[in-house]
């Protein structure tokens, strides 16, 4: 078991350091999860769930409050060392590189930090920066880099050290598509590799394509986990009818939610398996022939759980 948290909780108060007075802010409420090797797992949940305080637990940057947690058979707290050897991370933004090195400086030096030695860390730095996409760009200064490719060094930066465990928050912040695109091919090496990999997205199609199982975390705790297939379930019973480059009134018939229009497509949100059936004849009564009964996605079932709030970023 590459993860196993147990009652985590993590309590603060309100401002700076632990004020007597202030209100106190449970971050993560007697939390429970179970990460298998060589699983891709993804934690989903709207701001302030408690995704990133969980990771930060996991990865020794912070310690619980009450309960235990144990990343690749060490506890965080007490064997804090040995989880830093094992473990990568990838924080969201722009933080943790050194802006007055190269990118292949500022892999050098982390993977001296991991205790590689230096002509391991020369060829293994240079695969990375070749492996991300910034081989031509080894020499710049990471100040003359986008915010884009800071975070593709980021990614490199949480592999240097060849960890079981890689730990990514937000990963995609300021990635152009092409370069999403590229995240998602390279965790599926990593999971062929027999990486276990721990992920937080807002981008539910991300989280679709790549997760193993994902688990919904809402006022720090975990509400369900499951396949992203099987999350459909949660979904109360919604049904969608998808139909191409229709102008027809459906948002009156019986058993219709929602009506949404992405594009060409028009989405219709039902409460039952029959209303979603009656949708789909009454369209094709009126000459749609290109119209389909489709199963909830996982951003539907996000958003039947949290609402639009939750997919503020």
């Amino acid at each position: 078991m590459s993860v196993r948290a147990r009652h985590l909780t993590r309590k603060y108060r309100r401002g700076k350091g632990w004020r007597p007075n202030g209100d106190v802010v449970t971050a993560l409420d007697s939390l429970s999860l179970d990460v298998p090797s060589g699983e891709v797992h993804g934690l989903l949940g709207p701001n302030g769930s408690g995704k990133t305080t969980l990771c930060r637990i996991l990865s020794t940057v912070l310690t619980p409050t009450s309960g235990t947690a144990h990343v690749l058979g060490y506890n965080v707290v007490t064997e804090a060392a040995d989880v830093r050897a094992r473990l990568g991370i990838v924080f969201g933004g722009e933080r943790g590189l050194y802006w007055k090195l190269t990118g292949r400086q500022n892999l050098q030096y982390w993977a001296a930090l991991y205790k590689v030695p230096s002509a391991v860390a020369r060829q293994r730095a240079q695969k990375l920066l070749d492996r991300v996409g910034l081989g031509t760009e080894a020499n710049d200064l990471v100040e003359t880099y986008s915010r884009g490719m800071k975070q593709r060094l980021h990614l490199a930066r949480g592999l240097i050290g060849r960890p079981k465990l890689v730990v990514f928050d937000e990963p995609t912040i300021g990635m152009d598509p092409v370069a999403a695109h590229d995240f998602r091919e390279l965790i599926t090496e990593l999971r062929t590799e027999g990486c276990t990999v721990l992920l937080t997205t807002h981008d539910m199609a991300e989280a679709e394509a790549v997760c193993d199982r994902v688990t919904l975390i809402g006022g720090g705790r975990v509400l369900a986990t499951e396949t992203p297939r099987g999350l459909a379930r949660l979904s109360a019973g919604h049904h969608w009818v998808e139909a191409d480059d229709i102008d027809i009134d459906v948002a009156h018939l019986p058993g219709v939610v929602e009506v949404v229009r992405q594009g060409a497509v028009t989405r219709v949100k039902t409460d039952s398996e029959g209303a979603a059936r009656g949708v789909l004849d009454f369209l094709l009564g009126r000459g749609v022939r290109t119209v389909r009964i489709v199963p909830p996605t996982l951003a539907d079932v996000y958003l039947d759980l949290f609402g639009a709030r939750g997919m503020e970023v």
